[in-house]
């Protein structure tokens, strides 16, 4: 029954589900008639919200593009090339390699952070479809990449959660309302661990169970072995002039690696600074080069991943555009509202869950959206006499389980892998309705 449930969901996400660019232009259009139609927002109106707001993402966006950049180029360094495989060399079995690929997402993401789990389970991925490829190991290589990106759903719940560090923070924008509400209130409770603890050992083997046939299985596309090899060469160039033999030195690269190390030492040792997009990005830049041959190899393998960054550079303005749309014509406190007039103190983060999961789909940021609903649903908790941790940590699981159904978050994963949206989302959608039920089941035991 479940492998044909998700046969029907797969083939119907094949036909119908669009490129994520044309997504991101079908949200704008629904956002732009929402705002116009139910709010006192005029067209004009309208269009300026959205261009006034289209570049508020700039340095998140260069931020998440330096992660796919960086990362991907450690990534194809002969050191971590050597590991990666010896790591997918351990996968023998299709359910192995499922498995292995969901559980290195999740902890990535969970001790990491979101930006990193993404990345780390595209490359896990990639590397066990090629080593599959190589073995003859039958691997169907969406569900692979369905997997690297079925890990990202409990982000908020590990040590980078965007929410509950937020208001672990002194002088967050909420402070005057609820205080701080230190992580041990949130992160590290015991629910929480618990929550994670059932995802962590549950949807690995859930998701080894969505394999399709043998016969069926689509492996690595040729495309994706051949860019894997054009990311390994270096570019031939000689080496009898001071130029050339600057450019393929590895002595070079010591200076800037040595004053890295100390930087690193001096940010999260002595100043204390918790991990951040920055600090990952500062050290997958530092280890990098450390592993790469010369300046000019490293050179070429940031070049080499620079391709994957222009779906990036097209959509995050697009979608700080909704997100500004969403949260200056009213839209957004409308449907928070709208779950906050059925809510009671019990019922509250139930209610909470569900509009976050919602307003996800139009702003796919956990900071941005908690800015926007944050403030009205912890005004609720409050009045209610909610609980006010619980109903935070519930706006989160929201925000984080649609992600699941959200290509623009996956566009990391796909364009590491190789994949379209469409390729993926049939197994992401199952994923995201076992999830779901989890949290939802949750959340009522909690209540």
């Amino acid at each position: 029954m479940l492998s044909r449930f998700t046969s029907g969901l797969v083939t119907l996400f094949d036909r119908w589900m669009p490129d994520a660019l044309v997504v991101a232009f079908v949200l704008t259009a629904i956002t732009f008639i929402l705002g116009i139609g139910l709010t006192e927002t005029g067209p004009i109106e309208a269009i300026s919200i959205w261009g006034d707001n289209l570049w508020n993402l700039l340095e998140f966006t260069n931020q998440v593009i330096l992660v796919i950049l960086l990362g991907y180029a450690l990534a194809q360094t002969e050191a971590m090339q050597r590991l990666l495989r010896a790591a997918a060399g351990l996968v023998t079995t299709p359910s192995g390699a499922y498995i292995t690929v969901t559980a290195v997402s999740l902890l990535s993401s969970f001790f990491g952070s979101g930006g990193f789990g993404l990345v780390a389970g595209a490359i896990i991925a990639r590397t066990v479809g090629i080593v599959a490829h190589e073995r003859n190991i039958p691997v169907h290589y969406p569900l692979l990449v369905a997997c690297a990106y079925s890990g990202f759903v409990i982000w908020h719940q590990g040590l980078s959660g965007a929410i509950p560090l937020a208001i672990a923070t002194p002088g967050h924008f909420l402070e005057p309302l609820i205080g701080i509400v230190p992580s041990s209130q949130t992160l590290l409770t015991t629910w929480n661990a618990a929550i994670a603890g059932i995802i962590f050992l549950t949807l690995p083997l859930f998701m080894a169970r969505l394999r399709p046939t043998d016969e069926t299985c689509r492996p690595i596309p040729a495309s994706s072995l051949e860019m894997d090899n054009k990311s390994n060469s270096l570019d031939a160039k000689e080496k009898n002039t001071p130029a050339a033999r600057l450019e393929n030195s590895r002595w070079l690269n010591l200076p800037i690696v040595a004053a890295g190390v100390i930087f690193l030492y001096i940010q999260v040792i002595e100043r204390g600074t918790g991990l951040n997009l920055n600090i990952i990005n500062f050290v997958f830049l530092i280890l990098g080069i450390a592993l790469s041959r010369s300046p000019l190899h490293y050179l070429n393998l940031i070049v080499g991943a620079a391709r994957m960054a222009g779906p990036f550079l097209l959509q995050y303005p697009l979608y700080a555009g909704i997100a500004g749309l969403i949260a200056d014509t009213g839209l957004a406190r409308m449907v928070v509202d709208l779950f906050v007039q059925i809510s009671t103190a019990e019922t509250l983060p139930i209610t909470s869950f569900f509009s976050g999961a919602i307003l996800n789909l139009f702003i796919p940021s956990g900071g941005g959206q908690w800015a926007i609903q944050g403030p009205i649903a912890m005004q609720s908790a409050l009045e209610l006499g909610a609980d006010v941790p619980l109903t935070a940590m519930a706006v989160a699981f929201g925000d984080q389980w649609t992600n699941l159904i959200h290509p623009f978050l996956a566009i990391p994963v796909l364009a590491i892998t190789g994949m379209h949206a469409r390729d993926i989302m049939g197994y992401c959608a199952v994923a995201f309705l076992f999830t779901g039920l989890i949290f939802l089941m949750a959340l009522l035991i909690l209540i």
